[in-house]
């Protein structure tokens, strides 16, 4: 990135929240001032949170600029000039002279949150001062820093229409971004508290902190935390294993922890709303692409990814969790209790056969009425009888979930006191049979039980006593000419999978 500076580019970093921005920046920031390139100063401008007003906002800014120099010990800049249209570009220009014979490189983090005027006045005191940018002049370098890459902000700012070439921030050169740890990051960040404390963690801890998190280096750093100061004592010298992982991801999500909790949240944005539900059920969808714009949003915001083997999914499974249990709980709150239902055996085992019967009179009695209120209709199949799974599984089991976009299905593994079931949701559409999407189905949820059984530490394909385990195929009929309830709710045995029709 040091090319940035020698040759006096200006650029965006945009990438999720809480991948690591603002330690990359005030990290780099550092080395620069340790040696003797440049003078390079971050500034945030989160203060000007929701202020479209330029004469309120710019002055913000100003002052924040003098803040940051303040704090690192570098020349604080004066605010000469008092009106908005110029204040920025003036400031700037009295800084570059201070800082004077090195060149000065800015670092503006939190830029989204400007918006409207505020964000046009902005971007066009940069670009007024670009040409002149040099050695006491005007900064050399300039890195707008937020979720979002620079064009977003501009089509925000004017109301969905995208910037022409003309816009005030054209001579940005070059966009970057953050990526997910990789498996070995990982390992490398867990072994300086080995050098430190002499803890060691297990290969098999940090395969399962890779696949629960795919390498978000906020989730990485929340499961360390945990399993190695609340799991375990915090002066333990005892080895990591993945039951203190596992413990410390059921911890972390019971916490609501805020950046996990700020996830709900974006799921009520209609533009992440189309993209979320069409992964959840499963279907196609061909208006979905990794360049529409309501992708590139829930991409940026780090939501969802994209890969040549699975197509569009959610991030990561502690990401899958946090929504899916966002989605579900108006519908997992007002259940009635679990004491109400047939799903227990004597022996205290998990009895699915009653449980999934339990489900279908219940959705037969109130599934026409509670989808009325559904924020995500077409997913409300799936997450009315996740909610039922929740709860039963809530401190006992746990449900592991597999879906994404073009699957057709969601596959469910639902463990219970150790017992293994297995789960599949299809939606029977108009144009097909239900003897056709059975036939499909089941070949599908006897692979899923397959390869679900090939991941290292899952039993799923046999049961504690040897035998086969359960497997079901759960059919929602989703036509809008389907036959009465007498005809819907079936249930049906077809070699080793059970097909329950609703």
């Amino acid at each position: 990135m040091h090319r940035y500076i020698g040759d006096k580019l200006y650029w965006v970093l945009h990438a999720p929240r809480q991948t690591g921005k603002t330690t990359f920046l005030q990290s780099w920031m550092r080395e620069i001032n340790a040696g003797n390139e440049a003078i390079a100063c971050y500034v945030t401008v989160e203060t000007c949170q929701g202020i479209t007003e330029p004469e309120k906002s710019i002055p913000a800014i100003c002052h924040a600029i003098q803040f940051h120099a303040e704090v690192i010990g570098l020349p604080v800049p004066k605010i000469i000039d008092t009106d908005p249209v110029s204040m920025l570009g003036q400031t700037l220009k009295n800084w570059s002279s201070l800082v004077a014979p090195k060149p000065l490189i800015v670092l503006f983090d939190e830029v989204d949150v400007l918006i409207d005027q505020t964000l046009i006045s902005f971007l066009r005191q940069l670009r007024s001062g670009f040409a002149s940018r040099g050695v006491g002049t005007f900064p050399v370098s300039i890195a707008l820093v937020g979720m979002r890459d620079l064009k977003d902000y501009i089509t925000a700012s004017k109301g969905g229409v995208p910037p022409n070439p003309g816009s005030p921030f054209n001579i940005k050169s070059d966009s970057a971004s953050l990526s997910n740890f990789q498996k070995s990051d990982i390992g490398r960040l867990f072994a300086q508290r080995t050098v430190e404390t002499g803890q060691q963690i297990t290969t098999e801890a940090l395969d399962y902190i890779y696949d629960q998190s795919m390498g978000q280096p906020w989730i990485v750093n929340s499961l360390f935390s945990r399993a190695t100061m609340r799991v375990l004592e915090q002066d333990s010298t005892e080895t990591v294993t993945i039951d203190h992982i596992r413990e410390a991801r059921k911890q972390m999500i019971q916490a609501r922890e805020t950046h996990l909790d700020a996830l709900g949240e974006r799921l009520r944005d209609q533009r992440i709303r189309k993209v979320i539900q069409t992964i959840i059920t499963g279907e196609t969808n061909l208006a979905m692409s990794r360049t529409s714009p309501d992708v590139e949003l829930a991409m940026d915001l780090g939501l969802v990814r994209w890969d040549t083997q699975t197509g569009f999914t959610i991030s990561n499974p502690i990401y899958e969790e946090i929504m899916t249990r966002y989605l579900d709980a108006p519908y997992h709150d007002n259940l009635p209790p679990p004491s109400t239902w047939q799903w227990a055996k004597p022996d205290g085992t998990l009895d699915m056969d009653a449980l999934l019967k339990a489900f279908q009179g219940f959705w037969q009695n109130n599934s026409e009425v509670w989808e009325q209120a559904a924020d995500y209709p077409e997913a409300f199949p799936h997450l009315l009888l996740m909610a039922f799974l929740q709860r039963i599984t809530n401190g006992s089991g746990r449900i592991e979930r597999e879906y994404a976009a073009g699957r057709g299905r969601m596959d469910l593994a639902v463990e219970y006191h150790g017992e293994w079931n297995i789960l599949e949701i299809k939606l029977l559409r108009q144009g097909k049979s239900f003897e056709t999407l059975m036939a499909e189905g089941v070949k599908q949820t006897l692979g899923y039980r397959d390869s679900f059984a090939g991941v290292p530490g899952n039993t799923a394909c046999r049961s504690q006593d040897g035998t086969p385990v359960k497997c079901y195929l759960i059919i929602f009929d989703r036509r809008p000419d389907k036959p009465a309830w007498g005809d819907r709710i079936k249930w049906l045995n077809n070699g080793d999978v059970t097909v329950v029709g609703c």
